[in-house]
């Protein structure tokens, strides 16, 4: 269950949390319509800061755009000041932002587009995804029987509530079976990603992660990864990966915002590597983690200070 904060950033104005509430008729309840993001917000030294607060802002309006929400009605920089705003309010260190944007009560058809647009600003207490030891002994994961979205049924770049009901699938029919998440493949039968994780496979010192085009979300922290293997002269690839590459690489492990940078141990109960955290997944989880945590610079601004005496650019 989720820890209340105090309030809750609703169309530019903060309310009580337990105030955030919406009819059950609204067309997002009905219909799924909507698009979100997750956000990290780091201690540091320096005190708490949003991570990679700009690009997370932009995705959320190319996913609204993609819905034919051509107007949130806020800028990219009102959006970013108030995740910032939402921080302060509710006095945090260290938290999850959950910004969304639906549609809401007005018309009951599958049309959307004469319903209102209403967007919400969350923040809470969250914790490592797939816990704490998995950062080190990695997780079990399988193949999941259910494929990802194909080409031209649900558009794979956008992060839309709809979309997870996929992501659901994957995930309760990974848990029913014992493993903690599931890997899905694309309607090729090529690797995609997880529930909601992008996905790298390591084999001799290379790196490979699936293209845009295989239905796969475009990660702010697989593209954080990308910019640090390529910094430390990791060999980088963006390509199709057949199944079967699961099973004989040296090490794959999971990238998102909830689950940062988390090892694979086994895949269908074979064993990847060593059975644990490779050296690869650890070189970069100590640059990720020093980055955010504020023990290693950021020479890339990826930290957007909450308490900045000057407005965060987004």
């Amino acid at each position: 269950m989720l820890t209340p904060t105090e309030k809750i950033w609703h169309n530019g104005r903060f309310i009580r949390w337990e105030d955030a509430t919406i009819h059950v008729l609204s067309h997002v309840v009905n219909y799924g319509s909507s698009v979100f993001e997750g956000i990290r917000c780091y201690s540091t030294p320096d005190g708490p800061a949003i991570f990679r607060l700009r690009e997370h802002v932009r995705r959320m309006v190319d996913s609204a755009k993609i819905y034919r929400i051509e107007n949130l009605g806020f800028s990219a920089e009102e959006l970013g000041e108030a995740m910032l705003e939402l921080v302060r309010v509710n006095r945090m260190d260290a938290c999850y932002i959950r910004p969304i944007a639906f549609r809401g009560y007005g018309e009951i058809g599958v049309n959307p587009l004469k319903n209102p647009i209403e967007i919400y600003m969350a923040c809470w207490t969250w914790g490592k995804y797939l816990g704490d030891e998995a950062l080190a002994e990695g997780v079990d994961v399988c193949v999941s029987s259910w494929t990802r979205l194909a080409p031209n049924t649900l558009p794979g770049l956008a992060k839309a509530g709809a979309n997870y009901m996929n992501s659901q699938l994957i995930k309760m029919e990974a848990l029913t079976n014992g493993y903690s998440e599931g890997i899905a493949l694309d309607s090729g039968g090529f690797v995609s990603e997880g529930s909601g994780e992008n996905i790298f496979v390591v084999r001799d010192g290379k790196i490979h992660t699936p293209p845009l085009g295989a239905s796969v979300l475009p990660g702010i922290t697989r593209d954080s990864i990308l910019t640090l293997a390529r910094e430390l002269d990791i060999p980088v690839a963006e390509s199709i990966i057949p199944r079967e590459m699961l099973y004989i690489a040296d090490e794959v492990f999971f990238s998102g915002t909830a689950a940062e940078i988390t090892p694979i141990r086994s895949i269908d109960r074979i064993t990847v590597g060593k059975g644990r955290r490779g050296p690869i997944a650890e070189t970069l989880q100590k640059e990720f983690f020093g980055i955010i945590n504020g023990t290693r610079p950021d020479v890339h601004g990826w930290l957007s200070p909450v308490h900045a005496r000057q407005p965060a650019r987004v």
